[in-house]
């Protein structure tokens, strides 16, 4: 069976295992301690880095975009990034935008500094990194309510990658009860239905060690 190495609360891998299972593709989750700098993984990828997906035949691929465009090339089944030329540009920007600018400016400030970072024993949490990530959060809640109130779903008409990715970090940040949904129902919205759908069941099901999720983090209907 193919194998996707991954980390827990890593999104670039949670968008890939939504990826997977929203094409109905089997794999085996193999959580992967990068900081332990395993021979074997480092022969797999050199970066030393998840998300890696290896196939049945052996085809080893790295970083959570080639990966994804692989599967959207070797199984079109189900499409994830649009029918139309302006449709996959328009969901590859978001894809960028989230799993860069949200990365950026969110994600890194909020998990990497409260939960990362006491997990690996790095030091105690960068306050002005945090507060930076609470401030910044708003701002993309609103972008994702602004999308939603013109489209289906944020690239279009059709769940994509572009959600995916969204819903990535934002289930990262949602362990750690940082996302103010009730600040902003229209993004509420889009997640609730991102929640419900079958491909995202087993992320939330996903725990570090030590380090218990908000209460709602699992919750549908939140």
């Amino acid at each position: 069976m193919r194998t996707l190495y991954h980390l827990w609360l890593d999104p670039r891998s949670r968008k890939v295992r939504i990826t997977l299972a929203e094409k109905g593709i089997s794999f085996d989750p193999k959580v992967e301690k990068v900081w332990e700098r395993r021979t074997e993984f480092l022969a797999l990828n050199p970066a030393g880095e998840v998300p890696v997906l290896v196939e049945e035949d052996g085809t080893t691929l790295a970083t959570s975009n080639v990966i994804c465009e692989y599967l959207e090339e070797a199984y079109p089944q189900v499409n994830l990034l649009g029918a139309e030329p302006v449709q996959r540009a328009e969901t590859r920007r978001l894809v960028a935008w989230f799993d860069q600018k949200f990365a950026r400016e969110v994600t890194d400030n909020l998990v990497g500094e409260k939960l990362m970072k006491r997990f690996l024993k790095l030091g105690e949490p960068h306050g002005p990194a945090i507060r930076a990530g609470h401030a910044n959060i708003h701002y993309h809640l609103d972008y994702i309510g602004f999308l939603t109130e013109k489209r289906s779903w944020l690239a279009g008409a059709d769940f994509s990658l572009a959600d995916a990715a969204a819903a990535a970090h934002l289930s990262a940040v949602d362990y750690v009860g940082d996302v103010p949904w009730d600040q902003h129902a229209a993004a509420r919205s889009w997640y609730t239905r991102v929640k419900s759908r079958p491909s995202f069941r087993a992320l939330l099901a996903d725990r570090i060690p030590g380090f218990f999720p908000a209460e709602h983090y699992e919750d549908t209907d939140f």
